[in-house]
């Protein structure tokens, strides 16, 4: 049985400094299965972008995004990048599904 990923939306920015008091916010959509990991990729990301570490930085919040409306069937499409034996593909794939959280997690099953 697999994890089920949720949409999450954690906003932080650098921790204030008597130089920069009011430091930009950053606000990121990514999906994990818990919100402890959400914080996690947060700051993965970030460092990646903005080199800015769990160390000089906070978290502002932490929510879970819901759908607003799962009672009809939508067309979900993912840009993925992977790495296999023989190199790292792009690949498209298309999923049909109510919510986009499910797509997801179908995602992850086709491809594990």
């Amino acid at each position: 049985m697999s994890r089920q990923m949720k949409l999450y939306q954690v906003v932080g920015r650098k921790a204030p400094t008597p130089t920069d008091e009011n430091p930009e916010a950053y606000r990121m959509k990514l999906f994990a299965p818990n919100e402890m990991m959400a914080k996690s990729r947060f700051w993965y990301f970030m460092h990646q972008m903005r080199k800015m570490k769990k160390t000089t930085g906070e978290i502002l919040d932490v929510n879970e995004i819901y759908e607003k409306n799962n009672r009809y069937v939508k067309n979900f499409g993912f840009w993925i990048k992977y790495n296999s034996r023989s190199g790292t593909h792009n690949m498209y794939r298309e999923y049909r599904d109510v919510t986009l959280n499910n797509a997801v997690n179908t995602l992850y099953n086709d491809m594990a």
